[in-house]
């Protein structure tokens, strides 16, 4: 067979394997118990404790540097920490004078670049984490990983004669094959465009709930963390600032800089009294909140806009007028004027045809999409 060129008249696999057909597991426990690691003075990860139920998919989430790759290679055994321990189901699996290597955690791993060999078949691939097994066996239980992925007719293909979606679903195949009790994904879709990452990742979450492995899969993502995770922990400069539902880290954010990460806001000062916020477009509720300056933020979908006609103004409204309005395909992007502010407020807005430039309006804001933050000291 030519290996340079996908083999002509091969049908090109487009549909994954029926749901319900992977192989279940025994899922483990992971705890991370106060583990700091350190590159020369770059600090890497500090004082992380960290428990992740059997069962229970975790993302990891933050900006380059924050982390997170860190701390899934210490779980894979291909850093030890510096301080601090791993464990599985309690025993102990990585310290600083102690190392399971990865082969022999039974943790499963995938990776962004897919990491297949591209001297192998697609079959021999997906064996290639069977060596316990006989021959017959390993080939088998192969098998079955690549029918679950819908890849079982390309088994004899090498990767080069593969898109890059089904790349993707091999190296699933390979890493689910085995059964892990433990599933580790680093960036496992990014390397794929919207429309194939969207499917892969949903066929690949139906995969883990069919095994009900243990999941840890690190993303700078927001919206893929929340599509996926039970629970996402989002890093900072080597720690964990938050731990929570998506839910709650999206309406509830532990800062300034958590609100940004989950949502394009528009930033305002204001002035906390009696746990109420004064800004140049009205007073809303800061519950909770100590007396001085704030950092206001005000989500693009929370601001209402409305042209003036003969009716009256909406309570609270502020006066406007339309500067740009962007077509994005679903919502049209609006900057608009606002009185009383020197920087144009942004909203996406459904159905803005009325909007167009020069259109005076009323302004308006829902408070669901209102977050307040004691202004931190420099």
């Amino acid at each position: 067979m030519n290996q340079t060129t996908r083999p002509s008249g091969l049908k090109t696999a487009l549909s994954w394997g029926r749901r319900g057909t992977a192989g279940a597991t025994i899922a483990r426990e992971m705890r991370f118990d106060n583990i700091s690691h350190h590159y020369g003075p770059t600090r890497a990860l500090h004082d992380i404790n960290l428990t992740i139920a059997s069962g229970e998919i975790v993302c990891l989430l933050g900006q380059s540097g924050s982390g997170k790759t860190t701390l899934l290679r210490i779980a894979a055994g291909i850093e030890a920490p510096q301080s601090g321990r791993f464990l599985v189901d309690g025993q102990e699996y990585g310290a600083p004078d102690r190392l399971v290597p990865p082969e022999k955690r039974g943790i499963g791993l995938m990776f962004q670049d897919f990491a297949l060999f591209p001297h192998l078949t697609v079959l021999k691939n997906v064996m290639f984490g069977l060596t316990a097994l006989s021959s017959s066996i390993a080939r088998s239980e192969a098998m079955l990983a690549l029918e679950r992925v819908g890849l079982a007719q390309h088994a004899d293909l090498y990767p080069h004669h593969l898109s890059g979606g089904e790349q993707q679903r091999v190296a699933l195949a390979r890493s689910i094959a085995p059964r892990p009790g433990i599933l580790l994904m680093d960036e496992p879709f990014s390397g794929l465009d919207q429309r194939l990452r969207d499917s892969v990742r949903d066929e690949t979450i139906a995969i883990l709930r069919e095994m009900r492995a243990t999941c840890l899969m690190v993303t700078h993502d927001p919206e893929e963390a929340m599509r996926v995770a039970d629970r996402i922990l989002l890093m900072k400069h080597g720690q964990i600032v938050q731990d929570g539902s998506a839910r709650e880290l999206y309406y509830q954010p532990v800062d300034l800089a958590s609100a940004r990460f989950f949502s394009e806001v528009n930033m305002l000062e204001g002035e906390i009294v009696d746990e109420a916020v004064i800004t140049p477009v009205g007073t809303f509720a800061a519950e909770g909140k100590s007396n001085g300056t704030a950092s206001v933020c005000i989500r693009f979908q929370g601001v209402n806009i409305i042209p003036i006609t003969n009716q009256p103004a909406p309570v609270g409204a502020k006066l406007g007028r339309v500067l740009r309005r962007r077509f994005l395909g679903e919502v049209d992007l609006v900057d608009t004027a606002v009185e009383g502010l020197d920087d144009p407020l942004q909203a996406r807005i459904r159905n803005a045809d009325n909007l167009k430039p020069g259109t005076e309006v009323f302004v308006s804001f829902d408070p669901r999409d209102i977050l307040v933050f004691e202004k931190e000291e420099p």
